[in-house]
């Protein structure tokens, strides 16, 4: 299953983006999170900024295989007000770091101003993976 959290960029240059999230009570997951008061999870808000993340790489980059970069670390992930239907999350990015294809950034997920989610984290590549090495896994 897959979840595309990013709407829309508003603005990006080499080293930032801005986008936006409109959450909506269409979401299939706010039906169990949590029954009669739907907010959008915090995993969800981590997930914001790293698709935040890989679009930058891949703007900046002009990298397709910036689909290919999964979160390997987050440090300090802070939560702030909850997110509801009807909300826009604004998520803007900042490449911190840049090293063999593993991006370090600082990020920060809000409604009108207020912090949601704050957090650094790491996209790295996914290692590539063979039927040999599958098979002896």
């Amino acid at each position: 299953m897959r979840y595309q959290l990013i709407d829309r960029v508003i603005d990006a240059d080499d080293t930032t983006l801005t986008a936006v999230k409109a959450v909506t009570a269409a979401e299939e997951y706010l039906g169990d999170h949590f029954p009669g008061f739907p907010v959008l999870p915090g995993v969800m808000m981590l997930e914001a900024l790293c698709q935040a993340g890989r679009a930058l790489v891949a703007r900046r980059d002009d990298t397709p295989g910036a689909a290919r970069l999964a979160m390997s670390q987050a440090k300090n992930v802070k939560y702030g007000r909850m997110v509801r239907p009807g909300q826009t999350l604004t998520v803007s990015v900042e490449l911190k770091a840049d090293a063999d294809g593993v991006y370090d950034f600082a990020g920060e997920g809000a409604v009108n101003g207020e912090t949601a989610v704050k957090a650094r984290f790491t996209l790295a590549p996914i290692p590539e993976t063979t039927p040999a090495a599958t098979a002896a896994a």
